[in-house]
């Protein structure tokens, strides 16, 4: 049996009136990078603050490399690292200072945390910012220092909140690619994100959290096989047209209900077969309903998550923020 090194039952989070987890069930293995997608306020960022013992479970049980994260919190801390949505560091000091502090801060001797912090900053490509003030890095410095404090005492399980939110595109890719190396020096990778093409990357499994709960588990080809075949997207050149499109397409589909957009006039919906699209020509020339735009292709994670949620992952409903 596979060792675990997270694991959540039934845990359940509220905050007042509002429920950010329900009844939340987790288990990630040890040595892979598990995806947690879904998003803003399905609940992932209330998991991350309960694993890294910032918060108690409302009911519920989580467990990290066995630690209890209610009860056994200090064991929990000093296996975990953490880097959030926003950096953690200090801006009126150095890099090499922050990380020189973090390490002392996780019982590292003097001599041990400045060399740790060395090559953390060599490792993360700040060597040459390493004397400057955290004031003047940019927001892609600012994310990979954060992400060295949290690795500066090499824990076996980190913890990643959205770690590229507002990254550009080259500070993103650097940042995958230590995400990566991590995963393949053995260390136990969570990350929450609401970037499908992340999760595809990294993630050796994910899972779809919706409304606190998980929606979907899988391999990304596994969650992508679930909805069957290839997606069809059909506009419309009338947008009001587009329901009498979507009852005309419907029997093409799989089994899910076409998915329409009125104000785009599109319709979207799983098809099995592959002359699918020539097909859909057909049938809207028949009944006269002109076409903008046709399009056949392979499913993408967020055509399962619509398929299971109703909505898609860039819909934000502002649940944790209100919590």
């Amino acid at each position: 049996m596979t060792d675990l090194a997270v694991e959540a039952d039934a845990v359940e989070k509220s905050f007042g009136k509002v429920t950010a987890l329900a009844g939340l069930d987790l288990a990630i293995e040890t040595g892979t990078v598990f995806g947690l997608l879904g998003p803003n306020g399905a609940g992932k960022t209330t998991l991350v603050r309960i694993l890294a013992t910032l918060i108690e479970p409302t009911a519920g049980r989580a467990r990290v490399l066995g630690h209890d994260v209610v009860s056994d919190q200090l064991a929990v801390r000093r296996r975990i690292g953490l880097a959030g949505q926003f950096a953690a560091v200090d801006n009126e000091l150095t890099g090499f200072e922050n990380l020189e502090m973090i390490g002392r801060l996780s019982r590292l001797s003097p001599t041990e945390a400045r060399r740790r912090a060395t090559e953390s900053l060599e490792r993360y490509g700040l060597a040459d910012a390493a004397t400057r003030r955290v004031s003047t890095y940019s927001g892609g410095m600012r994310r990979r220092l954060d992400l060295a404090a949290g690795l500066i005492g090499t824990p076996p399980v980190v913890l990643l909140d959205e770690p590229t939110t507002g990254l550009d595109p080259r500070s993103r890719q650097e940042l995958w690619a230590s995400i990566e190396e991590l995963r393949r020096a053995g260390t136990t990778v969570l990350l929450t994100t609401q970037y499908l093409e992340e999760a595809d990357r990294l993630a050796q499994r994910i899972a779809l959290i919706d409304h606190g709960r998980i929606a979907a588990e899988g391999s990304p080809t596994e969650l992508k096989k679930a909805i069957g075949g290839s997606v069809l997207r059909v506009q419309v050149a009338e947008p009001g047209e587009v329901e009498a499109a979507a009852a005309t397409l419907a029997p093409l589909g799989s089994d899910e209900t076409p998915r329409t957009d009125p104000a785009t006039g599109e319709v979207t919906l799983a098809v099995s077969e592959p002359g699918a699209a020539a097909e859909a020509v057909r049938r809207l020339d028949h009944r006269q309903l002109a076409i903008a735009a046709i399009e056949l292709r392979q499913p993408s994670l967020d055509d399962v998550f619509l398929a299971l949620t109703g909505h898609s992952t860039d819909d934000d409903q502002a649940l944790e923020e209100a919590a």
